[in-house]
């Protein structure tokens, strides 16, 4: 069996937790166009750790980087694992991933995943970026109570104004989400394919919601979100808005669909922040700023720019 035959039966296996962006089928949507492999760590006569990866070439070197609209991966570990098994495990997946001999390689591991030092030793560097989270929707009314005035102040106005739709068409949000960019004097940097298959592929599998925000007078889409989810957390990936939305109109989206995602799972990432006004825009919901960690490794000159671009 190949290392993602066996990957796809880890993920699985029932009763056994492995993230969203971890999973098989995840890295199948986002990578369909494009190459993935995954590490491997045994023990014992069973995995206990692995660590998927999208890779490539460009002019004959190889590079490592995260796929697109995947936010972290990182290793995975067993669990069930000690202390020292998971030190083990970790130094395992640092050395397979020095010997893929990569030219380039960056990956972000989720704010969990706290220890880098295995990596270190192998010659990466870290680097820490923030994201913004609930850690809890249990109460999402205590959450609402605790945004700044500033969120909840168009409310009324936009529920006068607007009505929520739960099951917006692909058809309809992807033109949508491409000409919110193109007014912003933007490209969208996600290929539609790719957004097509994640939406699909997600909401297929009852772990991803679309919703929109439409005008009562008319029916015009006003706003959009898509969010994906797991088990245990669920991740802002896609929104839009129009412009002539209302003021607060993907604020109110926003907190309607938190509401919902309350019985789906136990917490919320808004998936981002190092831009300024996103940063703002996530930590006037009352969030809690959470940092996470990206290794990465050139051999090349200039290999940390090419990383950052």
């Amino acid at each position: 069996m190949t290392n993602k035959e066996q990957y796809r039966q880890l993920c699985e296996t029932e009763g056994l937790y492995v993230p969203l962006f971890q999973q098989y089928w995840w890295m199948e949507a986002v990578c369909a166009d494009k190459q993935w492999d995954v590490l491997l760590s045994k023990g014992h006569g069973h995995l206990d750790g692995a660590m998927p990866y999208l890779y490539g070439r460009k002019f004959g070197m190889k590079y490592i980087l995260q796929p697109q609209l995947t936010p972290w991966c990182g290793p995975w570990i067993d669990p069930s694992l000690d202390a020292t098994s998971r030190q083990h495990t970790l130094v395992a997946l640092a050395a397979g991933l020095r010997h893929q001999k990569a030219v380039l390689c960056m990956q972000c591991f989720p704010p969990e995943m706290g220890d880098s030092q295995p990596f270190l030793q192998h010659g990466f560097r870290t680097a820490t970026r923030h994201t913004y989270r609930f850690p809890s929707l249990a109460d999402p009314e205590a959450l609402y109570a605790n945004a700044s005035r500033i969120r909840r102040r168009y409310d009324k106005s936009v529920e006068a104004a607007c009505v929520v739709d739960e099951h917006l068409a692909l058809d309809e949000f992807v033109p949508f989400h491409i000409d919110y960019y193109r007014r912003r004097g933007q490209r969208d940097l996600i290929p539609e394919a790719l957004l097509r298959r994640v939406v699909t592929a997600a909401c297929g599998r009852q772990q991803g919601l679309l919703w929109g925000l439409r005008s009562r007078e008319d029916g015009s889409l006003q706003a959009a979100w898509f969010v994906a989810y797991d088990e245990r957390c669920a991740w802002s990936l896609l929104l839009a808005i129009g412009d002539k939305a209302p003021h607060g109109a993907m604020s109110y989206l926003m907190w309607q669909m938190l509401r919902r995602l309350s019985t789906l799972t136990q917490s919320f990432d808004f998936e981002g922040g190092m831009d300024a006004n996103l940063a703002f825009f996530y930590s006037s919901f009352g969030t809690e700023q959470t940092p996470y960690r990206c290794i990465y490794r050139s051999t090349i000159p200039f290999g940390k720019r090419l990383l950052d671009l």
